[in-house]
């Protein structure tokens, strides 16, 4: 366990978008059917997020034809190629594991609106 631990983070990891729960994402995994590879499109809310270095983890929720689908990935399996975030939600706590029960509209997130820093010029100096 010690030795996992000083091992730390994967020295090639590739490129992950900052994410937290409550987010939409998009993530591409690869499926291996026989011999064949394909890209399969997994996209849903992330409900939970574990960072523990490099067994961190999180769990993606959708609805598939009514029924709710979950499914957990490893952050940094080389099974995902991309990890895409396609919307921001506004939410107030790191577990959303109450949206299992909530259907249809009551089951939104609002969207989380950026604060974008500008720099705006005081009128007071100017004349």
């Amino acid at each position: 366990m010690r030795k996992i631990e000083e091992l730390g983070m994967p020295t090639d990891v590739k490129t992950i978008p900052e994410f937290r729960s409550g987010d939409t994402v998009r993530v591409h995994v690869r499926i291996l059917e026989g011999d064949k590879e394909r890209i399969q499109v997994f996209e849903g809310i992330v409900i939970r997020r574990k960072r523990a270095g490099a067994s961190s983890n999180f769990t993606v929720r959708k609805l598939s034809y009514g029924v709710g689908v979950e499914r957990q990935f490893p952050l940094f399996s080389p099974l995902i190629s991309k990890i895409e975030v396609k919307s921001r939600g506004k939410v107030r706590r790191s577990r959303l594991f109450y949206l299992r029960e909530l259907r249809g509209k009551a089951a939104r997130i609002k969207d989380r609106v950026e604060n974008t820093t500008t720099t705006t010029t005081s009128r007071r100096g100017e004349q």
